[in-house]
């Protein structure tokens, strides 16, 4: 097997895992994409395609949960979130939930092709349903890209897989929040995405502060440099968790730049990039 280890001038990190050789095939309907390092993503020509939003999200949480043993991902779709940090945490056991047939195959695919067999699961459910997580398990990583928009809001994709990843057919940023704050271990960390505009971001600290979790730290993203920002990331943790005079406080970072005014890659967005194996 060839194996090509640079990419127009980037050299690929990590370890090279089986691919086809795990004897999974690229159907007529589905291509094969570059996801971290040597990883690949199994994705729908005309489907859901992942995005920037899972990028950073997967980014953050495993940033500032860099020892997580055990990791969940709620809603995981194509499992780019769950891919990422996978190769970013060699070492931890990871469960995903998702509720789409059509993601859950080609995820399926995708935990074969980076050999991720051993410390992978998928669960086919969704993730509000008794007894598709048990009722003792617990993470140290949690990490959700709810959809974004209210099912009554918006003009609605025809294809059904990017229907349910942007609007809430199946739970809401405050179901997220909840089964989140059931399910982390002692001291862990809930890290999401979600819009940075006021009424959105309101949804989010509700969300939060009914599920008794603790926004310590959030970051706006701005798409180009100038604009307003559209969405942004958080890393909650359960408030028992924290001192009590800490429970009131979230650090908020400076905005993330993702192309400066040019139109080019800002340099801290290609920083992020090779921080998850992805060319610059």
């Amino acid at each position: 097997m060839t194996v090509e280890t640079h990419f127009k001038g980037w050299a690929k990190p990590g370890t090279v895992p089986p691919g086809l050789a795990s004897g999974v095939t690229v159907d007529a309907h589905e291509t094969l994409d570059a996801i971290s390092g040597y990883f690949r993503l199994f994705q729908l020509r005309e489907g859901h395609r992942f995005s920037t939003d899972d990028i950073l999200t997967a980014w953050y949480g495993s940033s500032w949960c860099p020892s997580a043993r055990t990791a969940l991902d709620l809603g995981s779709g194509l499992g780019t979130v769950g891919m990422i940090c996978a190769w970013r945490l060699p070492g931890a056991r990871f469960v995903t939930v998702e509720a789409q047939s059509d993601s859950v195959t080609l995820a399926k695919k995708s935990v074969r092709y980076n050999g991720l067999s051993d410390r992978y699961e998928i669960r086919s459910g969704d993730f509000r349903e008794p007894g598709v997580l048990g009722e003792n398990e617990r993470f140290d990583l949690i990490t959700g890209s709810p959809p974004y928009f209210p099912f009554d809001a918006g003009v609605k994709s025809e294809h059904p897989q990017r229907l349910a990843c942007r609007f809430e057919l199946r739970g809401t940023v405050k179901d997220y929040c909840s089964i989140a704050a059931r399910y982390l271990a002692s001291g862990g960390l809930f890290a999401c995405v979600f819009p940075f505009e006021p009424a959105q971001l309101a949804r989010v600290v509700e969300g939060a502060r009914a599920a008794g979790l603790v926004i310590v730290r959030q970051r706006p993203v701005v798409f180009r440099e100038g604009d307003p920002p559209l969405v942004g990331l958080f890393g909650m943790m359960r408030a028992p968790d924290l001192p009590e005079g800490f429970r009131g406080n979230t650090w908020e970072e400076p905005p993330l730049i993702i192309r400066a005014r040019n139109g080019t890659i800002h340099p801290e967005y290609s920083a992020v990039k090779l921080a998850i194996g992805f060319p610059p």
